[in-house]
């Protein structure tokens, strides 16, 4: 069994739990962060490598002899940093910048699925604020306003009234908020039901997929308050059956991976799609072109299987075993700064993290974390991603609530109704 060096590009809770996850890897010899996260540091060499500079990220990678690059962001996909690496002969896991552009365009995206029939909101891109402003008053509210490049995860705005759709446009394409992601913008219908999350470890057209997932975007309980980057999410899902999960698979991920080879691109790495369960199935509202954030951290602690032999899949090795999840379901949970997703102090003292990782089934991912003075301190609105399994979905909410009670930094605050949806299910 030959020993293999990882390295993991990004600093967010996700790449922690993917560093955590690969630590413990019995294949995994040596790994490396850049630029990393202070919880990442008992695992791997942190570098101060910012995700952005691909040739500096590829000369090291050269430097080291790193076997396997996990591209964790969708900025640097975007830039193209598989190319780069594939060019030098470097394994890397992610989409080329082809791949990415499902993510880093939302125009292409939705051309492709509109082509391809694969189900989503019927949808108008636009150039000029102008057309915009008079589709948008022909059409009326609501409707969700997308600006087509990267954004952050906040060029999504859902607009349930008219004022909110022309602020929008106002935002995006007039006062130019998003700079150049907002040069083209897509106005799609607004769809109703339950979102979830579909992830698939992809090689062409084949595919690994991974257990459904429900992220919680808004700030505050019962769904109020702004959008967020993720406040918390569950896994597997309760209420989606098993017709609707074939309907996601053959129309969703499978489409998407055929109409991509229809265009020359052969896609690897993750397909992670936002999907709405609409009284007509499944429709998606956008594809992601890696691993997603809260997502991730509940996969990780969820995964029975070695989780080298799953992104391996991605490259052609054979599937890993039926057996790849421990029984039982996984919640992610958010504790962010006071203020958050609006303006937040940083530098305030964290503790309570050593107390909530002895609890059994429990682990703690740094988010937005930094050390100041040899004390841990808060440098980012999502700080930390609290993380339980349990053998049932009540057990792991439970836990997850008992492990964030231990941690504190002043003005922290947090969701209190994670996998609400699940736990109504069940009952």
């Amino acid at each position: 069994m030959r020993a293999v060096r990882v390295l993991v590009i990004g600093s967010g809770a996700r790449e922690h739990a993917l560093v955590w996850k690969l630590a413990q890897s019995p294949r995994v010899s040596r790994l490396y962060a850049a630029p990393g996260n202070p919880g990442m540091t008992p695992y791997a060499e942190c570098v101060p490598i910012n995700v952005s500079q691909l040739s500096e990220l590829a000369d090291f990678a050269e430097r080291s002899a790193i076997d396997l690059t996990v591209v964790g962001p969708e900025v640097p996909l975007v830039e193209g940093i598989v190319d780069v690496f594939r060019r030098r002969g470097l394994r890397t896991f992610g989409p080329d910048q082809a791949g990415a552009a499902l993510e880093g365009s939302k125009a292409f995206a939705k051309e492709l699925l509109t082509e391809a029939g694969i189900p989503t909101a019927q949808h108008r891109t636009f150039t000029v604020y102008a057309e915009a402003i008079a589709y948008l008053e022909q059409h009326g509210a609501p409707v969700v306003v997308k600006a087509d490049g990267n954004a952050a995860g906040k060029g999504a705005i859902v607009a349930l009234d008219m004022a909110t759709a022309r602020d929008a446009l106002q935002q995006m394409m007039v006062e130019r908020a998003f700079g150049v992601a907002g040069d083209i913008v897509v106005i799609e219908d607004y769809l109703q039901g339950d979102e979830i999350g579909s992830t698939a470890i992809c090689n062409g057209t084949n595919y690994l997929p991974l257990t459904l997932t429900q992220d919680h975007k808004r700030a505050l309980d019962h769904d109020q308050g702004l959008n967020t980057g993720g406040m918390g999410v569950f896994t597997p899902l309760p209420f989606v059956n098993v017709e609707q999960e074939q309907q996601i698979r053959e129309r969703i991920i499978l489409a998407t991976l055929q109409a991509l080879k229809a265009r020359g691109i052969h896609f690897t790495g993750v397909l992670y799609s936002n999907i709405m369960l609409t009284r007509q199935g499944p429709m998606v509202l956008e594809h992601n072109t890696r691993f997603g954030d809260p997502e991730t951290q509940a996969f990780m602690l969820l995964l029975k299987e070695d989780v080298l032999n799953v992104l391996e899949y991605a490259d052609g090795k054979q599937a890993p075993s039926n057996n790849l999840w421990h029984p039982g379901s996984a919640i992610s949970l958010t504790l962010a700064s006071g203020g958050y997703p609006g303006k937040y102090r940083s530098g305030i003292p964290i503790t309570g993290i050593e107390e909530a990782n002895r609890l059994d089934d429990v682990q703690v991912f740094h988010a937005g974390t930094a050390m100041q003075d040899g004390r841990l301190v808060t440098a980012g609105g999502r700080v930390l991603s609290v993380v339980a399994r349990g053998t049932t979905l009540q057990e792991a909410v439970a836990k997850v609530y008992e492990a964030a009670a231990h941690i504190s930094f002043e003005g922290m605050h947090y969701r209190r109704d994670i996998a609400h949806r699940g736990l109504e299910a069940l009952t």
